[in-house]
């Protein structure tokens, strides 16, 4: 229960940070909420392969490589997209590092939701 309550205080805060760099009164700009789509994104190709793969072989698989690739290009656009924006003054670069900020927290927390609820016992993320 204490990693689930700390997991999601630490999605409250990044997404705290986020909020921040779209609303506060000197950055007025709502272009970071598009992260929101990369956090919703992230997960999905090692859960699908976590699904597909049958952890019982001791090599390599290539299924989960890919998985881990495509969630690691989704994670660097994640970052990418804020830096982008402030390159094309769309936003300011104080909202960029809130932002950036935010997508720190949230991939790690996402991350701790993997190590914390990824194990095969009783109480794990694949049963929701």
């Amino acid at each position: 229960v204490a990693a689930l309550i700390s997991l999601s205080f630490g999605g409250a805060i990044g997404l705290m940070f986020l909020m921040l760099g779209c609303a506060l009164p000197q950055y007025n700009q709502y272009w970071p909420l598009f992260v929101l789509f990369f956090y919703i994104l992230s997960p999905i190709p090692y859960c699908i392969a976590r699904r597909l793969v049958d952890d019982t072989d001791a090599t390599s698989n290539a299924c989960k490589e890919l998985a881990i690739f495509l969630t690691t290009g989704i994670v660097v656009s994640a970052f990418g997209l804020p830096i982008v924006f402030a390159r094309a003054a769309l936003i300011y670069w104080g909202a960029c590092a809130l932002v950036l900020t935010g997508n720190t927290v949230i991939f790690a927390t996402i991350l701790g939701f993997f190590l914390v609820f990824g194990s095969n016992d009783d109480f794990s993320w694949q049963q929701w």
